[in-house]
């Protein structure tokens, strides 16, 4: 088995993009893209779950499915349709189609609940 070289890894297409049923939000045959994050993104966006007072730190869960929403659902070319600052609008929508992106979001991310719970300190 060869090892990998730094242009194979530096130009793999590694993450992936999948559709998620969405008709509540335009109907029967409406979708949206759900993309995986790179590891920037996601140390950010676990970096936006701590919050810090004073000398505490507490997990900050508000509109989680939404913030991750908005990081992972793009356009055809790839790019952000929401930006975190649009989170709060997107919190907003049924939850149960943000379940669904948020679930879709999770796998294609490698992120499990057990990752969520650790970032929350339970």
């Amino acid at each position: 088995m060869p090892i990998a070289t730094k242009s194979q890894i530096l130009e793999a297409d590694d993450r992936p993009v999948e559709k998620v049923n969405t008709p509540e939000w335009g109907g029967e045959d409406s979708f949206v893209l759900v993309r995986s994050i790179s590891a920037s993104e996601r140390d950010r966006f676990e970096q936006s779950m701590i919050e810090e007072r004073g000398k505490n730190t507490r997990a900050n869960l508000s509109n989680i499915r939404a913030r991750f929403a908005a990081m992972c659902v793009v356009d055809e070319g790839g790019a952000r349709i929401f930006t975190d600052a649009e989170a709060v609008d997107l919190g907003k929508k049924s939850a149960a189609v943000l379940d669904r992106i948020f679930g879709t979001a999770q796998r294609l991310n490698g992120m499990s609940g057990d990752d969520v719970d650790e970032l929350a300190g339970n």
